[in-house]
């Protein structure tokens, strides 16, 4: 009997050629991808998020929504149809389109931080005051309830677009005038 030369040549190919395969059909990160690898939780963006784009270089995000929403849970968020900010580890910086609401009124939401995992903490600087909650409420993307962006006496009439101590109608009145 003879001997067979063996090549592990084509063997060593097909496995390249399934490996780059296998890379190629993998779909991209989500945004929920990059707050994870960002060491921040996944629920501060509402549920079902697809139309995002970031910039690799300065890591500044937008999310598109298809129309703006109230979270439907336990802390109040209104999302605009455009959400951005400048994504960094354990940090979103220049934060806009999301806002919190506290008693009657919303604030703008410029920053959320997770200072330490540990502490089982996540901050939202509203400008005024650095609100805390656990961050185990934010563990999955929240349900969000659409809003119509043309009705304005809905409830998610910032106060950034008040004067003083203007009502949301004055507002209105003084917008129609």
């Amino acid at each position: 009997m003879g001997i067979t030369n063996f090549s592990p040549f084509p063997i060593i190919f097909l496995s390249f050629v399934l490996n780059f395969l296998t890379a190629q059909s993998s779909p991209p990160p989500s945004i929920y991808d990059h707050l994870k690898h960002n060491g921040l939780p996944v629920g501060i963006f509402p549920k079902g998020v697809t139309d995002f784009s970031i910039d690799h270089e300065t890591n500044r995000f937008q999310v598109n929504l298809t129309q703006p929403c109230n979270s439907d849970s336990e802390i109040q968020f209104h999302y605009d149809f455009n959400i951005t900010g400048t994504l960094s580890f354990g940090k979103i910086a220049n934060l806009s389109g999301v806002s919190q609401q506290e008693l009657f009124l919303w604030f703008p939401v410029i920053g959320i931080r997770v200072d330490d995992p540990a502490s089982g903490l996540i901050n939202f600087d509203v400008g005024v005051v650095d609100k805390q909650f656990s961050l185990s409420l934010f563990e999955t993307p929240l349900d969000c309830t659409a809003v119509d962006p043309n009705d304005s006496f809905s409830s998610y009439q910032l106060p950034s677009k008040l004067h003083g101590t203007e009502t949301v109608e004055e507002q209105n009145l003084r917008a129609t005038s």
